[in-house]
């Protein structure tokens, strides 16, 4: 994403621009210097959230910060195994068409008012269903939410949705408060950039391209926490001033710094590497093909650029060895549901030419068979070294990429609502069960504009979505896993996209800051057990 010049930290890790100024009086405010903040938390923000609650999308940056807002009706262990947060239990009906959710009664949002069952109604049948990229499919299924009482939540369902409790989590499923948003446009609603909500932290302060501060809510549900005072984000787009902000402790967490100066980094001291497989923040990405464009249509093309790109050395010089290659589009720590038994595209250059020849797409003026622009989603380096590499990976056959950059909010207006693109490097979190992370992708019911992460493409095929919604009502599980590894080979031969990586998140950390919880949700997790030892 572009970053304003003010924002740009220099190798030595000083603020630049005079508008920096008032950054550095913010943080002085909270309790010294830069990097030395009291009990506040700074944390390098590589991308602008888009909003401030994933009640309307599933951008990973908005997941980030609002996760620390909002608590999610679960929790999760590093299993997946659900654990209470706003819900203190549930229950499943014998028939499997109702799930009970006992509410917690000591919850306020973070205006005063009580949170209660009929904001989760009101959540999920007026705002998840209708506008969050996983929730038209996870939720498709719930016809209603019977609200007894006002801790009591009942979702009936027109068939079984053995998948609904893994969605419930915050950075997923966030319930937003009925009396803010009732009556108004939900998308246009200012409390998407100013949120109240129910999490450890309150929101404070969001200074576009510079930072987002939080604050610690003192009536928070769950007795003497959060640990922190608060939480600055600070937006530093460039993985080279992230590290140099991390070295000089003026942040003390990021996500930013690239793949190839982790171990530089962390030889510095008080910095350590808290990457790890969190199983809700493992990251795909691969080529979405606008099929609506005719010259993109032929699945001859799409084998051949998937036979022209090496995975090898994608491995090593993209990832470092931080993830794995996509053989599919489920990856490998899906385990349950992962299949590597689907058509396969090697790399082999003259296979890729004798592909494109028999597609009729031969060498014109200059030896160009075909040019398109490729638009990488612009969320940290992974993304754009991948582009730079499918640029030069596709023009020794014949195919010319150009690549066009812009900020993460233009990105997503042009993928999703003007659906001005040919080609995308986009993707996003496929767990933690297909329907709810991958079946966006596929399924021709979830094409809709304006609705961000899902299917780009336009993919349209009635075997593919026989097989999305036969799983994901099938509550045996050895029939739900033999439906998804017949959708992975459907799809694999269609390939109206190209799954190329999954990847492990970068997380580093001064050594001041205690370890992330052992849980699934890593930095999507609320933060409220983080505690600061004194710089």
């Amino acid at each position: 994403m572009e970053v304003a010049p003010h924002l740009v930290l220099n190798r030595r890790g000083l603020l630049v621009g005079a508008a920096s100024l008032g950054l550095v009086s913010l943080l002085e405010g909270c309790g010294g210097r830069p990097g030395g903040n009291g009990n506040r938390l700074v944390i390098g923000l590589e991308t602008e959230p888009t909003a401030l609650t994933t009640a309307i999308t599933s951008a990973g940056a908005v997941q980030f910060v609002s996760s620390k807002i909002f608590d999610g009706l679960v929790g999760y262990t590093a299993n997946l195994t659900p654990v209470p947060r706003l819900a203190m239990g549930w229950e499943t009906a014998p028939d499997n068409l109702s799930l009970t959710l006992r509410l917690r009664p000591d919850v306020k949002w973070h205006d005063g008012r009580p949170f209660t069952s009929a904001d989760v109604s009101y959540s999920l049948l007026e705002v998840w269903k209708k506008f969050h990229s996983r929730g038209r499919s996870t939720f498709a299924n719930v016809i209603a939410v019977d609200t007894p009482d006002a801790h009591t939540a009942i979702l009936r369902l027109s068939r079984p949705a053995p998948y609904i409790l893994s969605a419930l989590a915050s950075n997923e499923s966030q319930v937003i408060p009925r009396h803010v948003y009732q009556g108004q446009d939900v998308l246009g609603n200012p409390a998407n950039n100013a949120p109240i909500g129910t999490g450890p932290f309150r929101f404070v302060e969001w200074q576009r391209g510079q930072y987002i501060v939080l604050d610690r809510n003192p009536d928070y549900w769950d007795a003497g926490k959060p640990h922190l005072d608060g939480i600055i984000f600070r937006l530093i787009g460039d993985s080279a001033s992230q590290a140099a902000a991390l070295e000089t402790g003026e942040l003390q967490f990021c996500t930013g710094v690239a793949s190839g100066d982790v171990d530089r980094v962390v030889r510095s001291a008080g910095i350590r590497d808290q990457t790890r497989d969190y199983a809700l923040q493992t990251a795909s990405l691969g080529l979405e093909f606008n099929l609506d464009l005719p010259k993109l249509r032929d699945v001859r093309l799409r084998r051949a650029i998937a036979h022209a790109i090496d995975g090898e050395f994608v491995l090593r010089n993209v990832l470092y060895g931080r993830g794995e290659i996509a053989t599919g589009p489920l990856p490998s720590n899906l385990g349950r549901f992962y299949t590597d038994d689907v058509p396969r595209y090697p790399f082999d250059p003259g296979k890729a030419e004798a592909l494109l020849d028999e597609a009729g797409l031969h060498r014109g003026p200059g030896g160009v068979r075909l040019a398109f622009i490729l638009d990488a989603q612009p969320t940290g380096d992974q993304s754009t070294r991948l582009a730079q590499y499918i640029r030069a990976a596709l023009e020794p056959i014949g195919i010319k990429v150009q690549l066009r950059s812009q900020d993460f909010a233009a990105y997503v207006k042009r993928a999703y609502t003007d659906r001005d693109f040919e080609v995308l490097l986009g993707g996003g979190q496929m767990g933690p069960d297909p329907v709810i992370g991958t079946q966006r992708f596929y399924w021709s019911k979830g094409i809709a504009k304006g609705v961000a992460f899902s299917n780009a493409s336009h993919y349209s095929s009635a075997e593919a979505d026989r097989l999305l919604e036969t799983a994901a009502t099938e509550s045996d599980e050895a029939e739900r896993r033999a439906l998804y590894a017949q959708f992975q080979r459907v799809v694999q031969a269609d390939l109206p996209r190209i799954p190329l990586i999954s990847y492990y998140q970068v997380l580093l950390a001064r050594d001041q800051l205690s370890a992330l919880s052992n849980s699934a949700e890593g930095i999507y997790g609320n933060f409220a057990d983080l505690k600061l030892a004194p710089a």
